[in-house]
This record gives C-alpha cells, sequence and structure tokens, in this order.
C-alpha cells in the first residue's frame, strides 16, 4: 500500500477517521485545554493508487498489521538481581487511542523496546536501582533486522559499553546479542537510547529512562516519570511501506507526546499521565526531553522547584519556586512541588502552544493534568475522563 504526499504535508493514517471534537470541560475549567466544537480536525490520510472511485473518506485499512505498542513500566532492578534483557520489536503506536474522543492516531510503525516478559512500550522501560550496584542489561538482537546498540547518558561503563558505534565500532546485528554492564555511580534520572543511526533510530521509538537513586533516598507522596518528544509521522509511515519523501534534515514534526501519548490520551489514568494526588501531598515528576526540540514545561496552579538535574542535585540555597522550565534535548530534571492549591484539575503542559496540538488541531500534544483525589467523583472529572476514553 502506498500513498502521495510531500516535503511539507503530513498526513496520517488512522484506523478511526477523526471527527468534529467535542466540548471539552477542562478547558472551561481551567481556561487552557478543550476540545471545543468548532475545532476541525486535519484530513485523514488517502491510501490507494489514487484511481479509484470509492469514497475519498473510507478508511482503507492499517498500513502494517503489528501489534499495538503498552505504556512504559517500570522495572525495579533490585529484583530480579540487577539483571534485564532488552529487545527491539516492531510494534503499532496509538499517540491517541482509538476510545478517546475523535478516534485513534497512531503511528503505523515504531521501534519499541521490550524487557524481559514485558509488552513493548515506547517509551521503553523505567529502569530502577540503587546507586552503587552494578546492572547488566543483555541487548538480544533477535526481533529486528536492523543493527542497534543501547547508550546510557551520565553513568560508568567501559569505553565498548559506550554504545556509540560511530568510536567503538561495535554493534548489535541481528540475531546477535551484548551484554553492557552499567555502573549505578551517579545518582539521578537519565536518559538511554539506540545510538545507531541515531537520527532515525531514537525517532523510531528507541529511548527510554534510567532512574539511579541515590543512598538514603527517601520517596515523596507521589512520583511520575516523564519523556517529552515531538514526531515527524512521515519517517513512520515511510518505513510503514508508504511512498512518503523523508529526510532527517527536513524533519517537520506534526505530533507532540508525553509519555508516548497526546490529549486526550494523556489524562487516562492507565493509558496516559495525569498527576494524581492527595492535599498536601509532595509530588516528585522526573522528566526527560527524548526529542529534538526543547519544550518549556509549564503547571497550573502549582509552582515548583528543580531539585536535580542530569544526575546532579541542586544545593537548596539555588532552588526556588518557578512554574515553567525549558528542557533541551536529552535533558533531565527532577521537580518537586506541594498538592497546595485549591483542590481541582489543573493542566501541565509545553508553552511552545503549537506543541499543544495533534497535526495543527488545538488542543492535544503534550498536555496533561494534575488531577485531586477528591475531585475525582466530580462530572468535571467525568467529562474529561470521557474524552479520554476511560470508562473507570
Amino acid at each position: 500500500m502506498s500513498h502521495d504526499d510531500s516535503n511539507s504535508t503530513h498526513r496520517l493514517h488512522r484506523r478511526a477517521l477523526l471527527g468534529t471534537a467535542g466540548a471539552g470541560i477542562l478547558g472551561a475549567a481551567a481556561g487552557c485545554l478543550g476540545w471545543m466544537d468548532d475545532e476541525q480536525p486535519s484530513e485523514p490520510a488517502q491510501t490507494g493508487s489514487g484511481d479509484s472511485n470509492e469514497d475519498e473518506d473510507e478508511d482503507d485499512g492499517p498500513l502494517t498489521d503489528y501489534a499495538y505498542t503498552a505504556p512504559p513500566q517500570v522495572v525495579d532492578l533490585a529484583e530480579q538481581n540487577h539483571r534485564s534483557t532488552l529487545r527491539t520489536v516492531p510494534a503499532r503506536h496509538e499517540i491517541v487511542t482509538a476510545d478517546a474522543h475523535g478516534g485513534s492516531v497512531e503511528l503505523p510503525e515504531v521501534w519499541a523496546w521490550q524487557a524481559d516478559d514485558l509488552e513493548p512500550s515506547v517509551p521503553g522501560p523505567i529502569y530502577r536501582m540503587d546507586e552503587g550496584k552494578t546492572f547488566e542489561l543483555t541487548f538480544e538482537n533477535s526481533k529486528h533486522n536492523h543493527p542497534h546498540t543501547v547508550h546510557v547518558h551520565a553513568v560508568s561503563k567501559v569505553w565498548h559499553d559506550d554504545g556509540a558505534p560511530v568510536s567503538t565500532r561495535m554493534q548489535v546485528n541481528p540475531d546477535e546479542e551484548h551484554t553492557y554492564e552499567l555502573e549505578g555511580d551517579v545518582p539521578g534520572t537519565h536518559f538511554y537510547h539506540c545510538h545507531v543511526e541515531t537520527d532515525t533510530h531514537l525517532d523510531m521509538g528507541m529511548y527510554g529512562i534510567l532512574r539511579v537513586d541515590p543512598e538514603d533516598y527517601e520517596a515523596p507522596d507521589r512520583e511520575y516519570f516523564l519523556t517529552l518528544r515531538e514526531w515527524d509521522s512521515r519517517l513512520h509511515e515511510r518505513y510503514a511501506g508508504a511512498d512518503v519523501d523523508y529526510n532527517a534534515t527536513d524533519r517537520n514534526p506534526n505530533l507532540y507526546t508525553i509519555n508516548g501519548r497526546s490529549a486526550p490520551s494523556t489524562f487516562h489514568p492507565e493509558d496516559g499521565s495525569p498527576f494524581i494526588v492527595n492535599e498536601g501531598d509532595t509530588v516528585r515528576l522526573h522528566i526527560v526531553n527524548a526529542g529534538y526540540e526543547s519544550h518549556p514545561f509549564h503547571t497550573h496552579g502549582h509552582r515548583f522547584t528543580v531539585v536535580e538535574k542530569d544526575g546532579s542535585p541542586i544545593p537548596e540555597a539555588a532552588q526556588y519556586k518557578e512554574d515553567v522550565i525549558n528542557i533541551s534535548p536529552a535533558e533531565r530534571y527532577t521537580l518537586e512541588f506541594e498538592a497546595d492549591s485549591d483542590p481541582g484539575i489543573y493542566p501541565a503542559h509545553c508553552h511552545k502552544v503549537h506543541h499543544v496540538t495533534n497535526e495543527g488541531s488545538y488542543p492535544g500534544g503534550m498536555a496533561t493534568a494534575i488531577v485531586y483525589e477528591s475531585v475525582l467523583d466530580s462530572e468535571e472529572f467525568a467529562a474529561v475522563m470521557d474524552d479520554a476514553g476511560f470508562e473507570g
């Protein structure tokens, strides 16, 4: 199957055609987000040879039949003797899930990480370990037809385990494996990704988080991991077999995600990334920018302090309250705030406002929310969950 496209136009295949967006309670309540009646979505992709008499709006089916990715899961390495096996698996990935308002927006092919017996995910698994431990990560390239590596930021490893074939001359070819030995010597939140043809493999979804907890780590009341990323859907259509022009130097994102999802799916408590809190909670957010553009992250109703950056703790004397922080590619920040506002639903989003869109249709993209448990039974929250497709 192929379809026509140009370098300047994005058309993304959908399993369900997008309809006219409906009214959203979240936007009315917070003044930021809402699926409004007068918002019109982008046109769905047209597939086929172009000489068919079939209705333009007919959905000709998916470009691939891969299984769908799952949300990323936390892998507690202490529970498995600090060993894990990681694989790369071709998959389909729903940016917006099919049961969300407006229907599915998907990437027809991604290269997902699969850890041990977990389901493949984009982002990959969140590995968690304690400072001072050694992590043996075996990359088993048994499910993909491209060479790959695993490169982990900050933590120590021998030169040949750096995962950068441009200097080590080492990569893991199909049907090969390699065990990386990683030292948990830099406490903090770190970024890992494939370093083979990074401009393609990272963009195809091969990225994740490694968290090294410092000695005597005190867990907060609530803790969340986030990855921010923008996508050019043409790359994924090309690898899925579509007749689409794409060049990395002409990369032009049209989709924006938090933990691999866009709003309204980001508000889904199982598939998305809402911050569910109780009044008085200390909330800690570990945020990684896995994309190529900077993303200013903004919280409504709550001011946070930055307590870590790239594995370095911020001295208390240098901490101050703020409500927006610009996160550059590959940067990692840990933010803390107190759930001390009037209980409600407060957006948290990228403040490059065009990043809060799905293929140019606002709202969408990099937006989620701080949600107080005391409003989970409210009409407003029920409406947000209806938009997200959650039937709790």
